[in-house]
């Protein structure tokens, strides 16, 4: 089975036949998916203008607006896994973005923070980057973000937990 967009329409080729709620919740699937790709791509490319990974972005605009986290804390705000933080925090640790020090109220906890050299770069390039965000979700009118906004969380928020 594959899908096919005719006249703006997404067609299974070859498919069985579905109630009208299940075409629409897989017809709904295959908007949302093919939007975040595109998305994702657009601004991840934005990302790689300024020689950051995404993951390394989102530490530094993470550290940038909510100031020292924890490794953990960290990892929840950009949803990503612990292993894979540690490569990403030894890299932006390596570049001179981000300094790692001891909690000094849980002396087990690790906080990193931004460097000055993270700071300034989270200053040159957030603002470019929510620009550039703005501009891809500009074909929305404020009312519609707001809309799309509210049906994403809803969404979001009743998957989590299942």
């Amino acid at each position: 089975m594959y899908i096919i967009e005719i006249n703006g329409e997404n067609r299974m080729k070859n498919h069985k036949k579905y109630d009208k709620k299940t075409e629409l919740a897989l017809n709904t699937w295959i908007k949302l998916a093919r939007a975040y790709s595109i998305f994702s791509r657009l601004t991840n490319e934005d990302i790689k203008k300024y020689g950051l990974t995404q993951a390394q972005f989102a530490v530094i605009e993470a550290l940038g607006h909510l100031g020292p986290l924890k490794v953990g804390d960290i990892c929840k705000k950009i949803l990503a896994t612990g292993g894979n933080m540690t490569v990403v925090l030894d890299n932006a640790e390596k570049l001179g973005f981000i300094e790692r020090r001891h909690d000094p109220q849980d002396r087990r906890a690790v906080l990193v923070d931004l460097s000055p050299k993270g700071r300034k770069t989270f200053e040159e390039i957030f603002i470019q980057h929510a620009f550039h965000i703005t501009r891809l979700m500009s074909v929305l009118t404020q009312e519609e973000q707001k809309k799309l906004g509210k049906l994403l969380k809803k969404l979001g928020s009743s998957l989590g937990n299942e």
